[in-house]
């Protein structure tokens, strides 16, 4: 499994800041953009759904990749135990 952020990380993060300060900056009147750079905040939550709905799928096959070696382990630890069992009789 990799540990650490990835640049992809990094950006959503970014991404997600640079929105709440547009909203903050928005609310208090501070910018005045046209209508149609209104919709930029939501672009940015759009990819931001994007990039969680891919974070989520790479820690589904990551749960059932770690599943399956519980599986395998449980599996070799009784057959350990039946072989150790077996001998000491």
């Amino acid at each position: 499994m990799k540990r650490g952020h990835s640049i992809w990380d990094i950006l959503a993060w970014i991404v997600l800041a640079l929105i709440l300060l547009w909203l903050i900056l928005k609310t208090v009147g501070i910018i005045n953009t046209p209508d149609w750079l209104m919709y930029a905040p939501l672009y940015g939550a759009v990819y931001l759904a994007g990039w969680q709905m891919h974070k989520l799928e790479n820690i589904s096959k990551d749960v059932a990749e770690l599943k399956r070696f519980r599986s395998e382990t449980i599996k070799q630890i009784h057959l350990i135990k039946e072989n150790c069992a077996s001998k000491h009789k």
